[in-house]
């Protein structure tokens, strides 16, 4: 089923190269995904994905190994970010 991911910041370096322009990529995923399991198969560092948006819904780390992806979701995620 088709979704779009998208990674910000340095996270995007994990997208292939002509999607990091627009930090997006529509991918197709098994049906019942989850987003750990979509975040587990694209090789992110749990200790890099810390704000994960589900169609623009914060998903907090205990409820992603549950949430299931349905068609047409929009799974953005950030890393921690720092400054000031």
């Amino acid at each position: 089923m088709p979704i779009t991911l998208k990674l910000y910041a340095f996270l995007s370096d994990y997208l292939p190269a002509d999607a990091r322009r627009t930090n997006a990529v529509a991918i197709d995923v098994p049906e019942q995904t989850t987003v750990a399991a979509l975040i587990a198969t694209w090789a992110l560092p749990p200790r890099l994905v810390h704000l994960v948006l589900l169609n623009g819904e914060f998903i907090p780390p205990p409820a992603r190994a549950e949430r299931a992806l349905i068609a047409g979701d929009v799974l953005a995620i950030w890393p921690p970010i720092a400054g000031g």
